[in-house]
């Protein structure tokens, strides 16, 4: 499964990148994530962990990931280091003139064994989860002037 969701946020590349970027805030704009714990101090690099308690479709779930690429301000990439599913998680940002940003948000996962079977509806769960996300994320940082 790979599902990509963009959207268009009206504030300047480097806030939108330290703000999404810090797995601390995620509580705030992605509602599946409960807490996010530190295993590695902050802030954020290259082999940083973060173990997440998240909901999802109504099963609450633990998962640890760890941060496998790093360029600041540019992108974040994470991999699933443990947890029930193994998924890579990429955050891109690119100006879009002085005051706005593209963000992009990609995910990535290899269902095995019964998870391939239901594989076409988790994708669509995933993609909707996703896009809701980013809105959210664009309505905390632009109610932020």
């Amino acid at each position: 499964m790979k599902i990509t969701t963009t959207i268009v946020i009206e504030r300047p590349v480097d806030l939108v990148a330290s703000y999404a970027g810090d797995p601390s805030n995620a509580p705030e704009w992605c509602r599946r994530i409960e807490s996010a714990e530190w295993q590695t101090d902050p802030p954020i690099t290259l082999g940083s962990q973060i173990t997440f308690h998240a909901r999802v479709m109504g099963k609450r779930l633990v998962y640890s990931s760890e941060v496998v690429e790093f360029t600041p301000g540019e992108q974040v990439a994470t991999r699933t280091a443990r947890g029930p599913f193994s998924i890579d998680t990429t955050y891109t940002w690119r100006a879009v003139g002085n005051r706005v940003t593209h963000m992009t948000l990609r995910n990535h996962a290899e269902p095995k064994g019964f998870s391939r079977l239901i594989a076409p509806m988790v994708t669509i769960v995933m993609r909707r989860a996703m896009h809701r996300e980013l809105a959210q994320l664009k309505h905390v940082l632009e109610l932020r002037r």
